[in-house]
């Protein structure tokens, strides 16, 4: 297997308006292409991050909820590199984003904490 990268991450909201406003004016990530599919009556929201295409969004209407807290099964959390934690522990809370008690990794010794996206994913940011 030869992977170069990872392509893209896929997530699935209960409101699409409310997360297309996080991802893009809380979190500051870039609108890539934005469709509608009309037989699925489904949103597909293509987000970038300094030009790298990462996510996509998506609303499907009636979406099963899931367990999201970071220690249950499955997709744990989806991690960011920040240069900075504490300007970016500030700048979430500025825009209203609750962030968990900065720590430190035992093994790495990088600061980290977390904070969720309006469904409740656990979103990481990692000071490198």
């Amino acid at each position: 297997m030869n992977f170069k990268k990872i392509h893209h991450i896929a997530i699935i909201c209960s409101n699409y308006i409310k997360s297309k406003d996080f991802y893009v004016n809380k979190l500051g990530f870039d609108v890539k292409q934005e469709t509608y599919r009309e037989e699925r009556d489904s949103y597909k929201l293509d987000l970038a991050l300094h030009g790298e295409y990462i996510i996509e969004l998506f609303s499907f209407p009636d979406a099963p909820s899931r367990p999201s807290y970071p220690e249950a099964q499955g997709l744990r959390h989806l991690a960011f590199e920040v240069e900075n934690i504490a300007e970016c522990v500030l700048e979430l809370n500025q825009k209203g984003i609750e962030t968990e008690m900065v720590r430190v990794d035992p093994y790495t010794h990088k600061r980290f904490t977390f904070f969720e996206d309006p469904d409740g994913l656990p979103l990481e940011i990692y000071e490198s």
